[in-house]
């Protein structure tokens, strides 16, 4: 049974199929467009602020403070437009009896299959911002050199019911993990 809150996808997270390297079928929660949006929008601020406190502050550098603030204003504007909705549109996730697939990135982007044989540990984080959105992103460690997989922007319920169903599988699941 499954619990309240929880998607209907959910129910259908332990497809059993052969390893390969496949899109995976669920999305990240529209919530995370939000989150990278405010990440993005921080980031933009963090360089703007101080360029608007130099021009303001120093004279003698407006002539070539001005084109470079202009720069930063567009580059920011196009990473806050672009980004967020790039990265919903790539990020993916699934699990099934053997495996964990993800898909992530926005420039260089990323799949990769985790075999539940190999999976080490299964983490949640929750920071701040997505505490805010109410969102968590999913670590599973695996024995790999490629590093842990990351399902960032995933509603909290969602990443619970995920977190707990990996726990379940891996305990069940023969193996070393290394």
């Amino acid at each position: 049974m499954m619990k309240p809150g929880i998607p209907e996808s959910m129910a259908k997270l332990r497809v059993s199929e052969p390893l390969r390297l496949r899109p995976p079928r669920h999305r990240v929660s529209p919530r995370a467009v939000t989150w990278w949006t405010t990440q993005a929008a921080l980031e933009v601020a963090a360089v703007l602020i101080p360029l608007a406190v130099a021009l303001l502050a120093w004279a003698d550098a407006r002539p070539w403070l001005i084109p470079g603030t202009a720069a930063v204003v567009v580059i920011g504007l196009g990473y806050l437009l672009v980004m967020p909705r790039w990265r919903f549109r790539v990020h993916r996730w699934e699990t099934t009896d053997d495996a964990v697939y993800t898909s992530a990135g926005w420039v260089s982007q990323e799949w990769r299959v985790a075999p539940m044989s190999r999976i080490q540990t299964v983490d949640t984080e929750r920071g701040p911002l997505q505490q805010l959105f109410g969102l968590a992103t999913v670590t599973v460690t695996t024995a790999s050199a490629a590093g842990p997989l990351r399902l960032a922007g995933l509603d909290r319920t969602v990443a619970d019911t995920l977190v707990e169903q990996l726990a379940e599988t891996t305990q069940a699941t023969p193996g070393d993990a290394t």
